[in-house]
């Protein structure tokens, strides 16, 4: 899929700067150009960044969302652990409840993701790393 015409993309993620790329290997997005951009036709809201778990991909399985098969049809590789991906905020929020929420990229989260979810709970769950590491605290 292709953005729609004119679409820019200047999408802001959960933290109010600018949408950071999601994944490219395998390549993400609901318009498969890295990034979890939203649309007026994602009707899904694939907003949530995520670093794929053995535990997030069985869940995701056990509730009809298999995330393992490749559908090559739909452009769809098929993941693994270690694998980032752009998945819909409900379907994270589920597996959030069920006790096995997979990690999430909140620079590469879109704003949209908090129509679902609250910053607060995303960030529980936050593996960023920042762009300027010396903000760290050392050991």
């Amino acid at each position: 899929m292709t953005p729609p015409p004119g679409e820019t993309r200047d999408e802001l993620n959960v933290l109010g700067e600018p949408l950071e790329p999601c994944g490219t290997d395998p390549v993400t997005g609901y318009y498969r150009d890295g990034d979890c951009r939203c649309g007026p036709e994602d009707a899904g809201l694939h907003a949530i960044c995520v670093v794929m778990t053995p535990e997030f991909l069985e869940h995701q399985r056990s509730v009809g969302n298999d995330l393992v098969t490749p559908r090559p049809e739909w452009s769809f590789p098929g993941l693994q652990p270690g694998d980032r991906w752009c998945v819909v905020a409900l379907r994270w929020r589920q597996a959030y409840e069920d006790g096995v929420a997979a990690p999430v990229v909140l620079a590469s989260t879109n704003e949209r993701a908090l129509e679902v979810v609250p910053l607060e709970v995303l960030a529980e769950y936050s593996v960023d790393v920042p762009a300027d590491l010396s903000t760290l605290d050392p050991p």
